[in-house]
């Protein structure tokens, strides 16, 4: 959740810009590794064919564009706040803030589909077999795009976003009826229909029983499954907000920084979480590493013991 308290802000010393600068230090690594780990999925999905050629791991490559776009927004937010002074034109701050709302909401959109995706698999695919496409998925992607540059246009159309030397570009707090919109548009929404996505999922799994065959329950059970990952990366992204209160709340100098480092740490912790949670891209990169000569040193080799066939030992050896 990003707004700016317009009084909290200016009470702070916002022209000790040495302050922004480590902050902005601080976050310019975690955008840096993010970025890197973002891109290393989208290499090893596009090179790994045909076993991460699927749909679903074409939607997490979309949610890695979609953290590239807002770490992007991010940088360029703090560069225009610790460099960008010379920069006092209203309409710039507005169009800063709509690329960084356009980044958020489109990392939570871009889970929104996965969970929609995840629906079209486990519920509607028996009768309609073309909605697991993937035509329908790019369709499904293009569609939440034009939704996420569409939704965040209020960012440019109003005039409540207005410059202020060294502050980021946010609705301001005393715009209530925008920041209403921002929270439930960005945030409330996306969250509310994944959760109702999900207890469809879990309803529908537990009503599978008997009726269904043992491999139609195996993939309900996957489908879910793969919509719990989905509530813990996207849990991540929504602890942005929780800083964002505490400053709105005490209106302190320290939380306030912490506020603007704490994106990119979670960006970070997703992108790690990605690689650990999806089964597939972790044991491409674990193939990948043991290829390595420095890390392949120790690989694991194993004999069986002399006398008994069905028993095996792992025996450490060095090549």
């Amino acid at each position: 959740m990003n707004t700016t308290t317009t009084t909290a802000v200016d009470s702070l010393p916002a022209d000790n810009v040495e302050d922004y600068r480590l902050v902005g230090l601080i976050s310019l690594i975690f955008t840096i590794i993010s970025v890197m780990i973002s891109t290393l999925i989208l290499i090893l999905v596009w090179r790994t064919k045909p076993r991460l050629h699927t749909v679903n791991h074409l939607l997490i490559c979309n949610t890695a564009f979609a953290s590239i776009f807002y770490c992007v927004t991010l940088k360029n937010n703090f560069a225009y706040v610790i460099f960008g002074q010379w920069d006092t034109n209203d309409v710039s701050c507005r169009f800063r803030a709509y690329f960084a709302y356009s980044g958020i909401a489109g990392v939570l959109y871009s889970y929104l589909i996965q969970a929609i995706s995840r629906f079209f698999f486990s519920v509607l695919s028996i009768n309609h077999r073309y909605l697991t496409s993937f035509t329908t998925h790019y369709i499904l992607i293009a569609c939440q795009w034009i939704v996420v540059f569409l939704v965040t246009t209020p960012s440019i159309l109003t005039t409540d976003i207005n410059f202020y030397p060294h502050v980021f570009c946010w609705v301001p707090m005393n715009h209530m009826l925008h920041v209403v919109y921002t929270i439930s548009v960005y945030y409330i929404i996306p969250v509310t229909v994944i959760i109702i996505i999900y207890i469809c999922i879990y309803i529908q799994v537990k009503r599978a029983g008997i009726n269904t065959t043992v491999a139609s329950r195996s993939s309900q059970k996957r489908d879910l499954e793969l919509l719990r990952r989905i509530m813990i990366l996207l849990s991540i992204y929504l602890t942005i907000g929780i800083l964002t209160v505490l400053f709105i709340v005490t209106s302190s100098r320290l939380i306030y920084f912490a506020s603007l480092v704490w994106p990119s740490v979670c960006v970070t912790i997703e992108k790690l979480c990605t690689i650990l949670l999806d089964r597939e891209i972790y044991q491409v990169i674990q193939a990948k590493m043991d290829r390595v000569p420095c890390v392949s040193r120790f690989r694991r080799q194993i004999v069986p013991v002399s006398g008994r066939q069905d028993i095996q030992v792992t025996r450490q050896v060095n090549i």
